[in-house]
């Protein structure tokens, strides 16, 4: 077992805070997080690789390593669809492999890992909120690579940067609602646009401009907002564009 002088230790919130409000989007995030946890995990002769695995509704995927290996790695346990990571992301548990080459739990899995040169893993889940489901993987090319103390200030380290994990989460809903709605507004506008231009032409009623564009969309089968879209560009106009912030 390595001696791993940079063990994890606690987590100021504002350091990991700080991270959050530093980075473009979740993927970021976390990316700049598994690198500090891998490089505080490893020991001078075992360089730990890291990645997080973040499972929602029907989707399970790597958010975040340091390093191809790591990535690789998780991609191996998503072929099983079952080892410690998966498991502890699943189940909310700490799930410790300290020798593949010995693993009964999952025979196949270990087999296959162990050709690829990783050895030991650990499986540390962070706690989040409603469906989603995350857990950092730790690798080592060594057997019994994580002592209780490294295991414990996993367990730690995972819990202080939940906090911040689900912060970033609830950012990225919140722009992906922001860009939903602006998306929907100017849809909006560009029918809007069309209908006045068929009301002109036609010199018909609102309401029978829309069922002219909505014929026309189920006739062409494409969506009104790109027949809307076309009858504009027709002009020689450009994309219709909101104005709101």
């Amino acid at each position: 077992m390595l001696d791993h002088e940079n063990e994890l230790g606690p987590v100021a919130s504002g350091q990991v805070q700080d991270l959050v409000l530093d980075s473009a989007d979740v993927e970021e995030f976390l990316t700049k997080l598994v690198i500090v946890a891998g490089h505080r995990l490893s020991a001078e002769a075992d360089e730990v690789m890291c990645g997080v695995t973040l499972l929602r509704a029907r989707t399970k995927t790597t958010v975040a390593s340091n390093g191809e290996l790591a990535q690789k790695m998780d991609e191996v346990q998503y072929e099983f669809d079952d080892g410690p990571c998966l498991r502890a992301a699943r189940e909310g548990t700490i799930h410790y492999v300290c020798d593949f080459r010995q693993e009964e739990r999952f025979p196949e899995y270990s087999r296959a890992i162990a050709g690829h040169g990783i050895i030991s893993a650990l499986g540390v889940p962070i706690p989040l909120e409603g469906g989603a489901r995350a857990a950092l993987n730790f690798y080592s090319p060594l057997a019994d690579a994580f002592s209780e103390d490294a295991i414990a200030a996993a367990r730690r380290f995972a819990e202080e940067v939940s906090v911040s994990l689900r912060l970033a989460m609830r950012i990225a809903r919140l722009t992906d609602s922001s860009a939903d709605l602006r998306a929907a507004m100017e849809s909006r506008t560009t029918i809007d646009l069309a209908v006045g231009v068929i009301m002109g032409q036609n010199r018909c009623s609102q309401d029978e401009a829309m069922s002219i564009l909505k014929a026309a969309s189920s006739a062409r089968n494409l969506k009104v907002r790109d027949i809307a879209a076309s009858v504009l560009e027709s002009l020689g106009q450009g994309p219709a564009t909101t104005h709101f912030d």
